[in-house]
């Protein structure tokens, strides 16, 4: 038995952060969007239980109790309230660490989605959320790789909006950009507390109209204390806002992908050659934003 599961990169369009709560806890409002590029997930039966990690950055991963897989697998088998039969679970890691892509959050569903299939499969949906939930802010939208709407902590989640097709270069420094720390870094800035956006507007369109709405009324409140720290997060940014390809350069996530929208397939795959010319140290890819994506 081997089965796989595409683990699609998550793109926050835009991302606002609200002041934290009593328990630390921040009030976020983000459109998150799925892309054809991504992690690959696969079971295997084994005569006992194991974790491996292949792929471009592999090697940069835990395999530990730390790793979101391996989290997953464990959160499941507390929900099933049993032990599982033995087997092995492999990530084909393509995604940057740390990258602000939801990288881990989308391995972990990928792994749900396999496990349920191959050893649970009378689970619920509502069940596998659940567990999928328990892991991190971002677990849920991951799941399903569909566009949603996340609020509250990232649990409070909505159907995206109708958007048209999205195509974007999705560019990466190569340089890490924990969560944490930008998170630290916000709450030290003198920000003011997040607005919620206005309400999307069905009847977008074109990605012209897409582009003009998310510029003019929407942001990443984390891209600048990302910046801040990270000041090849602000190259990328720059280097993107000057291509003419470019409708929207913007940070995903608390970074250090950067994404820039562009009109169509082929002005993507346009900025993308030139990109990789220009900075062959990046991590550079073309993609549509949507979801859900078989990969």
């Amino acid at each position: 038995m081997r089965l796989d599961a595409f683990a699609p990169a998550k793109v926050n369009l835009f991302l606002h952060v609200g002041g934290p709560d009593a328990a630390g806890y921040h009030p976020i409002s983000s459109l998150m969007l799925f892309a054809d590029v991504g992690d690959r997930v696969s079971l295997q039966a084994a005569d006992a239980l194991s974790f491996e990690a292949t792929g471009r950055f592999g090697g940069e991963i835990p395999l530990g109790d730390d790793n979101l897989v391996v989290r997953a697998a464990n959160a499941l088998r507390a929900r099933l309230g049993g032990p599982l039969p033995p087997f092995r679970l492999i990530l084909d890691k393509a995604l940057p660490i740390a990258a602000g892509l939801g990288g881990g959050s989308s391995d972990a569903g990928a792994a749900l989605r396999l496990l349920r299939e191959a050893l649970a499969p009378d689970l619920s949906d509502v069940d596998l959320e659940a567990v999928a939930g328990s892991l991190g802010a971002d677990g849920a939208a991951c799941l399903w790789g569909a566009p949603v709407m996340a609020e509250g902590r990232g649990e409070r989640l909505s159907p995206a909006p109708a958007l048209p097709e999205l195509h974007a270069v999705l560019v990466n420094p190569l340089v890490p950009s924990p969560t944490g720390a930008v998170y630290r870094a916000y709450d030290a800035a003198v920000a003011p507390e997040g607005e919620a956006p206005p309400p999307l507007l069905d009847g977008l369109e074109s990605v012209e109209e897409v582009c003009a709405w998310l510029a003019g009324f929407t942001r990443n409140d984390l891209q600048a204390p990302a910046v801040a720290l990270e000041p090849r997060i602000g190259q990328v940014l720059e280097l993107l806002a000057d291509e003419p390809e470019t409708l929207l350069a913007r940070m995903s996530g608390s970074g250090a992908t950067c994404f820039a929208l562009c009109a169509g397939d082929i002005e993507a795959e346009g900025l993308a050659e030139r990109l990789e010319q220009m900075r062959p140290d990046w991590w550079v890819r073309r993609c549509r934003l949507g979801g859900p994506f078989a990969g």
